[in-house]
């Protein structure tokens, strides 16, 4: 079966600047390191550009107002215009070109979706994509347009009945839910750090959808401090039975990895170890409902070096049937040092990490109370899209 890697070899353009954690070089060292592993080289995986994706292709999902507002500060990035939208704040600083850097991001993760769709590839990765923050009328969290509401609309629009939409990140997919609430073809499920801790303030067990689509909407607020053992077990019991029921045509993923334990920008405390996991039980459901039909994208990570690639390139060696090295090539870690200044860890496995007893006990009671509430809130719903 084969594996799409979606990647052009230009340099990424969707840069907010040297101080800004979204760097385009964590996405340029993953690709790195997944060809260092050797990973392009096995039978069946492809590396294909990104789609062309235009101006009125974004207007078919951003409201016209905000595009323009995106196109004028992209011209003129010092023209202080766009505040109402969420442009020029200190998450999303405007920078020359941002439309068209967008614009690209879009295309590779519409590039996924038609690889998969087409049959082409049974499953397709756009590192640089994931950016599910952005609202249909402004930027949010570092994200200007969504590339992950750009391929499931694809999807839809070229005869997907039903997608399934999982997102890890720590941050809730708050983007992507706002754009398919009352849409019952897709069914979105984020796992994440809880809104009372961390950006965006939203993803609470009672936010299920709305009309026909009541019951698609999944979310799973997860207290600080979750450990991979305890995130796995809220896994297992919302995200299979969940697409069980759905039965989806495909699975779109968003594979944010500031879970990680040294994330700087978030408090969960999951490790590589955990990754692997994750990815294996994703490529089980893919297999299970889509006919192997998955489609992968990036998302956050802000330790350039040490997690992001070697976090992303566990999840390709699962979408790609490859094995990995025990250790890191060394060529690969001496281009990360120099390209960063820190020296990765030399192996994809991170040292076992435990909570206190007493505090593991409260994030296992805490993750289990939100589980039984999502159930009571959400599940009979979801049982009338089945």
């Amino acid at each position: 079966m084969t594996t799409a890697l979606i990647w052009g070899d230009d340099h990424l353009r969707y840069d907010f600047g040297p101080d800004h954690p979204l760097k385009p070089i964590r996405v340029e060292l993953t690709v790195s390191l997944i060809r260092a592993c050797g990973l392009v080289d096995a039978h069946g995986v492809e590396v294909r550009p990104p789609t062309p994706f235009t101006t009125d292709d974004v207007l078919r999902m951003h409201d016209a107002d905000y595009v323009e507002a995106v196109m004028a500060a992209s011209r003129n990035p010092r023209s202080h215009r766009g505040f109402e939208f969420g442009l020029g704040l200190g998450d999303n600083p405007t920078f020359a070109g941002m439309h068209e850097a967008s614009l690209e991001v879009c295309g590779a993760s519409v590039a996924a979706a038609s690889t998969v769709w087409s049959g082409d590839a049974a499953h397709a990765f756009n590192p640089a994509g994931g950016l599910h923050h952005a609202m249909p009328d402004r930027a949010s969290g570092f994200c200007i347009y969504n590339d992950p509401v750009a391929a499931i609309d694809w999807l839809l629009d070229n005869g997907a009945g039903r997608i399934a939409y999982v997102d890890v990140d720590t941050h809730h997919g708050d983007g992507v839910q706002a754009f398919y609430y009352a849409d019952p073809r897709v069914l979105t499920i984020s796992l994440h750090e809880s809104g009372r801790y961390l950006f965006p303030g939203t993803g609470f067990t009672e936010e299920i959808g709305e009309g026909d689509a009541r019951g698609t909407a999944l979310n799973v607020p997860l207290p600080p401090s979750t450990t991979g053992d305890v995130w796995l077990s809220a896994f297992d019991a919302v995200v299979p039975p969940s697409v069980d029921a759905f039965a989806p045509d495909v699975l779109v993923t968003q594979l944010g990895c500031d879970t990680h334990l040294t994330d700087p920008l978030a408090h969960l405390a999951l490790l590589t170890d955990d990754y692997m996991q994750i990815a294996t039980r994703l490529h089980t459901l893919a297999h299970r409902h889509a006919d192997g039909r998955w489609v992968a994208l990036g998302g956050g990570g802000y330790q350039l070096a040490s997690v992001v690639p070697r976090a992303w390139t566990i999840y390709f060696a699962e979408l790609s049937g490859g094995e990995l090295p025990h250790e890191l090539p060394w060529a690969w870690l001496h281009e990360a040092e120099e390209a960063t200044g820190i020296r990765p860890p030399e192996v994809f496995t991170d040292p076992t990490v435990n909570l206190q007893p007493e505090r593991a006990a409260m994030v296992r009671e805490a993750t289990d109370a939100t589980v039984e509430q999502l159930k009571r809130h959400a599940f009979d719903e979801l049982g009338r899209h089945t």
